[in-house]
């Protein structure tokens, strides 16, 4: 997927997603191996809410794929647990 549409798949219909998504995605992304880039793109087709409980640590993904993505963008975008 080339870098406008994975931005237009990154702005999302919550300010909180685009505050953790746009910066990760211009800063993070490209130093991502292919299959994490894939990861990244599975995740952008997920729900608006499931993704907000996900970087907020309220729950985690049940996937094993979609929980590696998500704490790799805890982990790159100041989401990390206190």
């Amino acid at each position: 997927m080339d870098k406008n549409r994975l931005f237009w798949g990154s702005r999302r219909g919550m300010l909180e997603l685009d505050l953790v998504l746009i910066p990760f995605l211009e800063n993070v992304y490209s130093t991502l191996d292919e299959a994490d880039q894939l990861l990244y793109q599975q995740l952008l087709e997920e729900q608006d809410q499931d993704m907000f409980a996900w970087f907020m640590r309220r729950e985690d993904p049940q996937d094993p794929n979609l929980l590696r993505i998500v704490k790799i963008i805890r982990e790159n975008t100041g989401l990390q647990a206190t």
